[in-house]
């Protein structure tokens, strides 16, 4: 099958940027605590989660992200594409449920990593202008979200033939056509009820008649 490997990609300045969101020089700052979180989980854990009570982690034969930086390039190109589980095991060289086994092992190395780099994401104001080193009033404007533009108002000269697809365009709101409701009783009974026929015999008397 064939894979993306950061080898394939790492002499790519461009592509590799579009791949992870990092330079390459950015990536292998990253390495060093990424393996080593990585490293502590499995030593405490087994790949498939259960706790490790025998052997220390070794790369196995056939393992699909043999080296560091196959790893992080790998947790990192999920997080920037978020791609369907199979996509990213077909993009990676394995399958749907092996990348789901390595997403959930690497993203926990990952952002630990980030922790201990100072680079992890803020999940407060209060964390925000700690970094920052602001006040929270500072930091409000950076994660306040700005207004949305108001759409730009389309202009027709005097003139103008009128658009043909004006007639045909409807409204942007709720539909005005009537609803029937077909969960009413008087709706059923309507649709069950026999109509009568409009067709009668007028050559012959009616049989209820009088002689």
């Amino acid at each position: 099958m064939a894979s993306i490997r950061f080898t394939d990609v790492q002499a790519r300045p461009s592509e590799f940027l579009d791949f992870t969101s990092l330079t390459l020089e950015e990536f292998q700052q990253l390495v060093p605590p990424f393996e080593t979180a990585f490293q502590a989980h499995l030593a405490a854990w087994r790949l498939d989660g259960k706790p490790r009570i025998a052997r220390r982690f070794t790369v196995y034969k056939n393992c699909p992200l043999p080296t560091p930086a196959d790893r992080l390039f790998f947790i990192l190109v999920y997080l920037k594409t978020y791609a369907l589980q199979v996509v990213q095991g077909r993009l990676l060289g394995m399958g749907q449920s092996k990348a789901n086994q390595w997403i959930h092992l690497l993203l926990p190395a990952l952002l630990a990593a980030l922790r201990a780099l100072g680079d992890a994401p803020a999940r407060s104001l209060t964390a925000l202008a700690q970094r920052l080193g602001v006040s929270e009033a500072d930091a409000a404007p950076v994660v306040t979200p700005r207004a949305e533009a108001p759409p730009p108002v389309v202009t027709v000269p005097a003139g103008a033939p009128a658009s043909p697809l004006g007639p045909t365009t409807g409204r942007n709101g709720a539909s005005s056509a009537p609803k029937t409701l077909l969960h009413r009783r008087t709706v059923r009974v309507a649709r069950t009820r026999t109509t009568p026929s409009n067709m009668s015999c007028s050559c012959m008397p009616c049989s209820s008649s009088s002689s």
